[in-house]
């Protein structure tokens, strides 16, 4: 089977290395021409995955067209705001058996749409899209290293799921399959979110203690907006919801982590992002988080609190003091 996978940053890239030997051929799509000629020569992606090297089969071009022509996968691991006018570009070169996976862990901006739902809007007038999404702890350059790996493909139609499944498993990467993609994907974004608020707990110097509460709570906020959106509690205690909150919380690799570390010293995040090479989705997808929880009406304070120290109205320690003197409740 061939593979393409739609985006060259540093999970795009583990992703190559580890499903290479599962493939005939991967052709990954890279948005800068220099960087894929560059990974084409030197057989490494020096800008997010040093020190790893390209396996033969996998090729990079920044030519879209060429990269998912003849795939019978293809892969979306671009950022959330591009994935919609990425997917209406390849759309005219999709077979329509092919399969969508998305691992984007994100929402559209503006209209709160998951990344499946994206992908369906895009290729409906054309065809009714195979999708699935994919999501779970993982960090992309242990992932790269081999270390072993456990995630979640999700898809309405569980053979499609099975497929990307039996597709994607290997030695060191091992698929679950189940049919909850609203579950998967609100855990998948939301965890970012509250990822920056343990972030900011770290660099406020607050122990383990306070980092318990907030995994707890902040998964117990992503499960009620979830369900209310019609997924599965399940899958928010599974892999794709707490693996990955915890990973996303607590890993020093965590680039939502460290959004929070910079908040808490008193930086603009403006200027945070600025000098980040790769995206924090956790930081567009705040806002969205927001608007889904007032549009299905589901309280999420931790959630809330960072949205307002995002947009530099609250400091981390009034956000902190807010959350600690809400109304008592009961668990």
């Amino acid at each position: 089977m061939n593979l393409a996978i739609i985006g060259g940053g540093s999970w795009g890239t583990a992703l190559a290395l580890v499903l290479a030997p599962r493939f005939g051929q991967v052709r990954m799509w890279v948005y800068e021409e220099d960087l894929a000629r560059q990974m084409q020569n030197t057989r490494e992606t020096t800008s997010y995955l040093p020190g790893f090297r390209i396996p033969e089969n996998v090729s990079a071009s920044s030519d879209l067209a060429a990269t998912v022509k003849q795939a019978e996968i293809v892969c979306g691991v671009m950022p959330s705001q591009h994935a919609r006018e990425l997917y209406a570009a390849m759309l005219p070169n999709l077979d329509p058996s092919v399969i969508l996976v998305s691992a984007t862990k994100g929402l559209e901006k503006g209209s709160l749409l998951r990344m499946s739902e994206v992908i369906n809007q895009v290729c409906q007038p054309r065809f009714t899209p195979r999708v699935a999404v994919l999501s779970g702890p993982t960090f992309a350059k242990e992932i790269a290293q081999g270390e072993p790996a456990a995630v979640v493909v999700s898809s309405r139609a569980s053979e499609v799921a099975r497929q990307v499944q039996t597709a994607f498993s290997g030695p060191s990467f091992r698929l679950y399959a189940n049919q909850d993609p609203v579950g998967v994907e609100i855990a998948a974004s939301l965890k970012n979110v509250v990822a920056i608020a343990a972030g900011v707990c770290y660099g406020l110097g607050l122990g383990s203690n306070v980092q318990a509460a907030l995994i707890t709570r902040g998964l117990a906020e992503i499960t009620r907006l979830a369900v209310a959106m019609g997924g599965q509690t399940r899958t928010l205690a599974g892999l794709a919801g707490l693996g990955d909150l915890v990973l996303t919380c607590g890993g020093e690799l965590s680039r939502n982590r460290k959004v929070g570390l910079e908040l808490a010293k008193g930086r603009g995040i403006g200027e945070i992002v600025g000098s980040m090479q790769t995206v924090a989705e956790g930081v567009e997808t705040c806002g969205a988080a927001v608007a889904l929880g007032q549009k299905f009406g589901v309280d999420l304070p931790i959630i809330q609190q960072m949205h307002a120290v995002l947009h530099g109205s609250k400091t981390p320690q009034e956000a902190l003091r807010e959350l600690m003197e809400r109304s008592l409740k009961d668990e």
